[in-house]
């Protein structure tokens, strides 16, 4: 079926009329946007654990639609990618790459480019220049090696080629820096200065290279006259634009939603209007778009609120639809024999060369470190969609030809996907994190109580449904006495590609760690260090704001951090899994095995004890299960299952800080085996060793108890329990609707008690025998548990974990500590 652009028809009558969507413009470019969309999705989750930027991933996907991988069958071509959808294609990727070019200027901030002062100016110069460089040798070799017929002059297309190879991608750059968790740091702010330099720089040039190119088809001051009527928009933009934007940012933060609403709504119209002023001028929509993103202030949160409106249409729906575009112009198989592929190599070496060469030769004449100095020319040489979008307007103007265009097509995504390996290896800021001073709860409390005995708490949350927990918890720290409580409330973000993402990280990070004092900005994130202000101020609590932005695989390094930093003696982790009652039904919701990633390896990290809270209604003073909200009484139940072991002495030296308060009523159970349970053949297994170390576990507990009992007394009430089926016992306590939260150790107990244990299979291991059964959604359980892991000093810092080995008949043999 042949066509032409004045017989394509917008959506067809359906199937049933014998009509095939894929022969109209709207139902192909719906697949089209579906398959674009998926493809690079997949390609993403396979680049996860190389810690790839997405634009990696959809330049591949481009590439696999396009004649290199897929277009080589030449039936998916024809229906899915004809040659009469390309202009509809490219037209609706274009308006998503004009407001993406609009979000690139909003990330920009100039004000931290005259922070960075002559260092980073110096070496945004010798970024471009050496590259621009290189790219006079690299036109003549291109132009001479691939004998391509000669559609342009040399100057046009060594502009193009100068410009390809000096350009560093912006965007991608922030979001490998986000990475890292270098965005913040001097190596980062200096590379984010630079690069943004860079950018300003390469969109002149660029506009110039466009003038020139565009002057083929005018009179010899063509170009000039382009370069004024650019000069001219800029001065515009300046003089009479920016003070309105000045003046619409005031207005805005008086918090009318409608006026918001219409000013926003005024910016998005303000964006098309500038690129279609600057394609009129001749030089390209996207430069107009730029250039308002760059002029709009970045005070206040009207820029943030602007990239969360559109950020995720734009990213995730428009934008892969123009590296699909750039994907169909690209065929690798061009790129053939021998020479073409050394061809290629020289290519990439030159473009590294120039690039890392000169950033890390000034860099060293800044008085950089010599492995800084080498990360900052690495990260430098990022390229990405500003690459493409300077290779696809040169193919555009005929200045590239096709085998030039796919060449530095492949340079661009070698060398994005180069940077974030090497980074890693020649640069990672030491975070100073040791094994020495750590701190858990029983060091804190062995101080007198005097109004210097101060319990130091990290408390993670991540959403505001974990807010009432938080505070309910808190609540059972504050004293009547002396005796002080600071928690550092940090609210975990996970890190996304997103351009809100980046600018929280800046606003909320410093040298490479989260900044405590302050949430980032939000609405969600206002509610948060409001509710904390006002608790705050009932006394007795201090409570200290922070967020972390951080990827799941390494947002514990941020928490383990900030934990020592503080000196905190308990880190509180909200469960993975979260159960809230509607409508007399219980609903789990599981948040993901990435956060519960994130709890294993700080239980495994921390510097400090752990307490890992498995909510079901703590904060709200009632269970999940119908009959426990009957109960109209404000005091909070707390049950401590004293079993033994340093984890469960933790657990008790923490319900000791809770026993002061008198909104708490606190109940512990020694429980304890019956008597001749346990084989006397079964215990002549264990040596000398084992026995003497189990003696003096016994005396550890026995002492602490009576301490706690002595201490305590008439206020915490204290019951021994002797039974043969411990868990069952547990799980009983759990499912009653008069406990509120039940306080247990996480693991290390007797061997006595660990023999019995064992049995049970659990579901969350990373919890203990007993923690792991009570988080259980199987069991009915009412309460909420809190799982505490005593800080271990061990020199490799993993908590000791038992090995429990059974007779053939299923009976206990053997349990030892690990």
């Amino acid at each position: 079926m042949s066509f032409n652009m004045s017989t394509i028809k917008i959506s067809s009558d359906g199937l049933w009329q014998g009509e095939n969507p894929l022969h109209y413009a709207f139902p192909l470019l719906i697949v089209q946007t579906i398959l674009v969309i998926l493809t690079s999705r997949v390609v993403a989750f396979f680049l996860i654990p190389l810690r790839q930027p997405i634009v990696v991933a959809e330049i591949v996907g481009g590439i696999m639609l396009g004649p290199s991988v897929m277009g080589r069958n030449k039936h998916f071509i024809r229906w899915i990618f004809p040659p009469w959808s390309t202009p509809i294609l490219e037209s609706v990727a274009s308006m998503g790459l004009l407001f993406f070019l609009f979000l690139v200027g909003l990330e920009l901030d100039l004000k931290s480019m005259r922070r960075s002062g002559k260092k980073a100016l110096g070496i945004a110069v010798a970024g471009i220049s050496l590259p621009f460089l290189f790219g006079i040798g690299l036109t003549f070799l291109l132009r001479k090696a691939l004998n391509s017929p000669a559609q342009t002059e040399f100057g046009p297309n060594f502009l193009f080629i100068g410009i390809s190879l000096s350009i560093t991608a912006f965007p991608v750059l922030a979001r490998i820096l986000a990475e890292l968790k270098l965005l913040t740091t001097g190596v980062g702010e200096t590379a984010m200065a630079a690069a943004a330099l860079n950018d300003v720089v390469a969109w002149i040039l660029l506009a110039l290279a466009v003038a020139v190119a565009g002057g083929s088809k005018g009179t010899p001051l063509t170009p000039i006259w382009i370069l004024l009527s650019g000069l001219g928009f800029i001065a515009f933009m300046l003089l009479i634009i920016r003070p309105g934007m000045n003046y619409l940012v005031r207005k805005c933060s008086s918090g009318n939603d409608a006026v918001e609403r219409s000013y926003i709504i005024l910016i998005l119209a303000g964006v098309m209007f500038s690129g279609f002023m600057t394609d009129m001028i001749g030089i390209h929509a996207i430069f107009g778009a730029f250039v308002l993103g760059l002029i709009i202030p970045k005070t206040g949160e009207f820029s943030g609120k602007l990239i969360r409106r559109i950020e995720d249409f734009v990213s995730g729906l428009l934008l892969p639809l123009y590296f699909a575009s750039t994907g169909l112009k690209t065929d690798i198989s061009k790129i053939s024999g021998g020479e073409a592929w050394g061809l290629l190599a020289v290519v990439i070496s030159t473009a590294c060369a120039g690039k890392i060469l000169g950033t890390f030769v000034v860099a060293l004449m800044c008085t950089i470190p010599v492995r800084e100095s080498l990360a900052l020319g690495v990260l430098m040489n990022t390229k990405g969609l500003v690459e493409l979008i300077v290779l696809n307007i040169g193919r555009e103007k005929k200045v590239l030809d096709d085998k030039t265009f796919t060449i530095l097509v492949m340079m661009a995504l070698f060398t994005t996907f180069v940077t974030t390996p090497i980074v890693m290896a020649i640069y990672k800021p030491a975070r100073n994190l040791s094994s020495n001073g750590q701190i858990n709860i029983k060091k804190n409390s062995s101080k007198s109580q005097t109004s210097d005995d101060e319990l130091r708490i990290l408390a993670c949350i991540r959403g505001s449904g974990e807010l009432p927990s938080l505070i309910s918890l808190i609540d059972s720290y504050r004293s009547t006495k002396a005796s002080m409580t600071k928690v550092y409330a940090m609210r975990l973000v996970e890190l996304t590609d997103r351009s809100s993402s980046i600018v929280m990280v800046r606003k909320t990070r410093k040298n490479g760690v989260p900044c405590i004092g302050r949430f980032c900005q939000g609405e969600f994130n206002e509610q948060l260090s409001a509710a904390l202000e006002a608790y705050h101020k009932r006394g007795q609590v201090i409570i200290r704001p922070a967020t972390s932005i951080s990827t799941l695989s390494i947002m514990h390094e941020d928490i383990c951090h900030i934990a020592e930093n503080k000196r905190a003696a308990l880190i509180i982790l909200p469960f993975h899994k979260q159960w809230k009652r509607e409508d007399d039904q219980v609903i789990e919701i599981n948040l993901g095995q990435g956060w519960r990633g994130v709890n294993e390896r700080v239980l495994t990290n921390a510097p400090c004890s752990i307490a890992v809270l498995v909510d079901r209604g703590f904060g709200l003073g009632l269970g999940l299960e119908t009959g426990a909200s009957n109960r109209d009484d404000p005091v909070k139940r707390i049950c401590i299952p004293f079993l033994g072991g340093p984890d469960s002495r933790e657990a008790l030296q923490l319900g000791g800080r809770m026993a002061d308060n008198p909104g708490m009523r606190i109940t512990v159970i020694r429980f304890s085996i019956s008597a001749g349970e346990i084989d006397e053949q079964n215990n002549n297994l264990f040596g000398i060793s084992k026995v003497h170390r189990e003696e003096q576990e016994q005396e550890q507990d026995d002492a602490t108890l009576a301490e706690f009992i002595q201490r305590w007394d008439g206020i915490v009430r204290f019951v021994e329990k002797e039974t043969s089926d411990i868990m069952n016992e547990l799980l009983a306590l759990s499912q009653s609707t008069e406990i509120d939260l039940m306080m247990v150790g996480k693991g290390r107990f007797p061997i006595t008690i660990a023999g019995k244990v064992a049995t049970y299979q659990v579901e969350h291991d990373e919890l203990g025998q007993i923690g792991g059964l009570l988080a259980s959604s199987q069991h009915g359980i009412n309460s909420s548990i809190l799982v505490i892991q005593q800080h271990d000093s061990a020199p490799n810092g993993h908590a000791a974990r038992l090995k429990i080995v059974h007779g053939k008949d299923g009976s206990f043999d053997e349990c030892e500590n690990l």
